[in-house]
């Protein structure tokens, strides 16, 4: 079996598209991180920029924005309102500003308030009260707010412990796909139809060849994993550390490795089963796709909100949100422990396979 994993692992690092997809993959993720490498506490006196309306709902620490209170963000949703009604109703702002106080007091919902405006004064706001009011969740903070919310955010846990999670959700969607064309390759030589032949004759032990195979496969995509979790974790010890943040290198590797590896693993003994019961890896591939999309699929949450909440079996764990504010999937964690239960399952199916096919 040895033998198998240390072939196979010569077979990719000779492959052009093995380099070709970790150059990408790079290059993506530096795109994608950067801005959190950058995040730093600010000087007194310096400001972040201000962001157009329309991107405001994109700010994040990264932008020197911050989270708003209930009560601010009320206000800042209803400055907006007010501007739009003073174009639009011929008024001034202060009359604006003073009916929708009126409202704030009487304790008015946000649906309310669009109620009102909308049969006494016959105004329809541009994008909806809610809408103002979802996009100041962030305002630009001062100097002395940015510094305190990193400090509230990084007393909780780590830099690294944040940007691992970033690290991770970026990381395994493109590690995700890069496996999936590069894995196609695995079986590729052997389904040949000489080939597939000749090798239900050899000496070779149906465990041995299944596994070797397949853990070939997996360790060439581990080694695009462990380069990129040491070249990115070693980023985010360097930007921590010079810019006061506690690091832990660990806290990152693990989050990599419990997000990601499973994954990987899970397609690598997918393309196994596929190149046996079909004689040929192809097959895999669309499937693999759906398999892909499936995963990072979002859907309803428990408070009718829309957004990411994981999938049973889903080979890839994705982190959206703010840099400090990412939570976890729900039972991301059991998820993982069957995609490798799923794996080994896959596994003794295809070996099944392999003897039924043996030539004696």
């Amino acid at each position: 079996m040895k033998a198998i994993i240390r072939r196979e692992l010569k077979n990719y690092l000779k492959n052009p598209f093995f380099w070709i997809g970790l150059f990408f993959i790079v290059f993506q993720m530096y795109q994608i991180l950067s801005p959190y490498l950058h995040i730093h506490y600010y000087q007194q006196g310096e400001a972040a920029e201000e962001l157009a309306e329309e991107n405001i709902g994109d700010a994040d620490i990264t932008d020197g924005y911050v989270p708003t209170d209930e009560g601010k963000r009320m206000e800042l949703a209803c400055e907006l309102v007010k501007r739009d009604m003073a174009q639009e109703l011929n008024m001034t702002e202060e009359e604006a500003g003073e009916i929708l106080a009126k409202m704030r007091r009487e304790d008015m919902s946000l649906e309310e308030m669009e109620i009102r405006l909308a049969e006494d004064y016959n105004f329809y706001t541009k994008y909806g009260i809610r809408y103002y009011y979802d996009i100041s969740e962030f305002h630009k903070g001062s100097a002395g707010e940015i510094n305190d919310y990193l400090d509230r955010s990084l007393s909780e846990h780590s830099y690294s412990y944040y940007l691992g999670r970033k690290f991770t959700d970026f990381c395994g969607l493109f590690l995700g796909f890069t496996a999936m064309l590069l894995l196609a390759f695995l079986f590729i030589r052997d389904t040949k139809r000489d080939t597939w032949e000749l090798l239900h004759t050899k000496p070779v032990s149906a465990s041995a060849y299944i596994c070797g195979k397949a853990m070939g496969g997996f360790l060439a995509m581990v080694l695009l994993w462990g380069f990129l979790t040491l070249l990115f974790g070693g980023m985010c010890e360097y930007a921590g550390i010079q810019n006061g943040f506690p690091v832990s290198f660990p806290v990152f590797f693990a989050a990599a490795a419990v997000y990601i590896l499973p994954n990987l693993l899970m397609i690598a003994c997918v393309y196994t089963a596929a190149a046996l019961v079909f004689k040929n890896p192809l097959p895999a591939v669309p499937v693999l796709f759906l398999y892909m999309i499936y995963s990072n699929m979002g859907s309803r949450g428990p408070d009718g909100n829309y957004g990411y909440f994981g999938r049973p079996l889903a080979i890839m764990v994705r982190f959206p949100g703010k840099f400090f504010e990412t939570e976890q999937p729900p039972l991301v964690l059991l998820n993982q422990t069957f995609l490798i239960c799923a794996s080994v399952l896959l596994l003794i199916l295809s070996i099944s396979i392999w003897k039924r096919r043996r030539i004696y």
